[in-house]
């Protein structure tokens, strides 16, 4: 054969070599023979599951999908072919096992300069825990929630007691820097609660802190006074309401007309914290929304009725607005001490707005700071227009006369009593026990998701229904024992606002510097290390003092003796 000449080799047949088979592998037959290749199909665009789809924190592209090295594109787009193309030839197919492609939507708070995709890793506990479980709340939802847990309520029936010390000037003073630190502080939280950076969204105060100072540091020193703002304020709700229901029965019935026997504090504490235990049954934090919005309207209504009556029946006979004053100059510091505590006492509720912000939708074009930071000056809009005129309008009219326990309203029984109308009176007893009823299941809404959370990280399930139920009835009574065995809590304002004071006025600001990090003293770092600090050491100071003064003036002590 000439192997110059390439027509013969081009008309030869080509005969397959017989294979020689392996060692220990059985002959081959016949050859193999490739299969004629199919025309590829157009494979249908995969959509995002049910659960990512709808998720608060996706946004809803349909996942691209990438099968053998060719992206498939989505629904109503046709795809792109090549005009120099040429046919294949018929050869054995390379199957290959579709690769899923990172897609291009799942950052939840994507970042405005995309350096990296993230991804968000959605805990499945979420949607077990009463906090979290529901994500359709909106800016009405959270103005009702932040006005039944902010300072309107029994907290700010106190508040003219502080003034009896601080006086005219330096009280108006104070409660104004109060306010205004305070409501910069919830500005913090409101914009910690979503990280653009990582997409992470932080539900709960506690999380935060641990997750920027570390859990050792959250134990030390954030776990206690979160946990009294939501146990300690139930007790003091049932305290104040179940007190208050007897004011009502007396009211209403004109002494013991009723009943030869009327219920003791005790039994009245029972009863307040049974309505509070059925109404606690509601499932999550959305599931209250109607309940907030209750305890916000009466809150509202009788703040406004007890200044406005007070104020219409003129000040009381022997009232004086000096200053009370001990006898020794480190007595005077530390009642002004005391009266700060009182004030701060008054301005919590910071511990429950990363939850209530937990319950909003969150995307990247939509966060959920803006409609929250919205319902929040909302909210303390009309916090300040009861605030005001409940502080200065009772001090005006009772001044020094004012009685430390029970506030205003306490001081509007005993001097206008008897010639104010009864149905005003009932009223606003009405008023205060439906807002404290209402303010429990949100105070103990933190740690029903704490205790829940502890069964479903053991479990890896949601808690059963029986199970919630029982657990939200003992933490009920157990507050209702807290309460008979110490029924004093209320005369320990001073001492308690000192404890829970960082949580409001100091850990924002730390939380912020760690967080965001603000060039070194640029104003943000100036204001946030100055508040801070400030805030800490007048923690400190002011639970020095608060201990000073109850060892100083004595305080009658009553366990189990309501």
């Amino acid at each position: 054969m000439n192997m110059g000449d390439h027509s013969e080799v081009s008309s030869a047949p080509i005969t397959p070599r017989p294979m020689t088979p392996r060692q220990g592998t059985p002959p081959i037959s016949a050859p193999i023979t490739p299969r004629p290749m199919t025309p590829r199909l157009m494979t249908p665009p995969i959509s995002a599951p049910p659960s990512q789809f709808h998720s608060p924190s996706l946004s809803r592209s349909p996942l691209l999908i990438s099968i053998g090295g060719d992206q498939v594109e989505p629904a109503g787009k046709t795809p792109k072919t090549s005009k120099t193309s040429t046919p294949r030839t018929s050869r054995t197919p390379n199957f290959r096992t579709p690769i899923i492609r990172t897609p291009r939507f799942i950052t939840p708070l994507g970042s405005p300069i995309r350096k990296a995709l993230r991804f968000t890793k959605l805990d499945p506990q979420d949607a077990w825990l009463p906090i979290t479980e529901s994500r359709n709340g909106n800016i009405y939802y959270a103005a009702f929630h932040t006005l039944s847990s902010g300072i309107i309520g029994i907290q700010a029936l106190v508040l003219p007691v502080a003034f009896t010390v601080l006086g005219w000037t330096w009280g108006t003073i104070c409660l104004t820097a109060a306010f205004i630190w305070q409501l910069y502080t919830l500005y913090l939280l409101v914009h910690l609660h979503e990280s653009p950076e990582t997409g992470m969204r932080f539900s709960r105060y506690l999380q935060l802190f641990n997750a920027t100072f570390g859990e050792k540091m959250g134990n030390i020193f954030a776990i206690f006074p979160i946990m009294y703002l939501s146990g300690g304020t139930c007790v003091a709700l049932i305290i104040m309401g179940g007190s208050t229901m007897k004011q009502f029965y007396l009211t209403v019935c004109g002494g013991a007309a009723c009943s030869p026997n009327p219920p003791t504090t005790a039994e009245w504490y029972l009863i307040f914290t049974c309505a509070a235990v059925v109404l606690s049954q509601l499932p999550n934090l959305n599931s209250i929304a109607g309940v907030s919005l209750i305890g916000a309207i009466t809150a509202v209504t009788y703040c406004t009725m007890i200044w406005v009556v007070s104020v219409a029946e003129g000040r009381v006979s022997g009232v004086s607005y000096n200053p009370v004053s001990s006898s020794s100059e480190i007595g005077r510091i530390f009642d002004v001490l005391n009266a700060l505590g009182i004030i701060a006492f008054a301005f919590r509720g910071h511990n429950l707005i990363l939850e209530i912000q937990a319950t909003m939708p969150s995307d990247e074009k939509h966060p959920s700071h803006v409609p929250m930071w919205k319902g929040v000056k909302v909210s303390y809009t009309i916090i300040a227009l009861c605030l005001y005129p409940l502080t200065i309008g009772g001090y005006w009219t009772y001044g020094q006369l004012i009685p430390s326990d029970g506030g205003v309203l306490a001081a509007l029984f005993q001097y206008h009593g008897h010639d104010t109308s009864q149905v005003i009176l009932g009223l606003t007893s009405l008023f205060v026990i439906i807002n404290a009823v209402s303010a429990f299941q949100i105070y103990g809404m933190p740690t029903f998701d704490d205790i829940e959370s502890k069964y479903t990280m053991r479990k890896k399930k949601p808690c059963p229904k029986w199970l919630r139920a029982l657990i939200r009835a003992l933490f009920g009574f157990g507050c209702y024992l807290m309460a008979v065995a110490l029924p004093f809590v209320s005369k320990l304002t001073g001492l308690l606002g000192g404890f829970a004071l960082p949580i409001t006025l100091a850990y924002p600001c730390f939380l912020w510097l760690k967080t965001k990090k603000p060039k070194m003293y640029s104003p943000s770092w100036l204001i946030n290390w100055g508040l801070g600090t400030s805030g800490m050491g007048l923690s400190v100071i002011v639970i020095v003092a608060s201990i000073y003064v109850l060892i100083d003036t004595g305080i009658h002590v009553s366990f189990f003796n309501p």
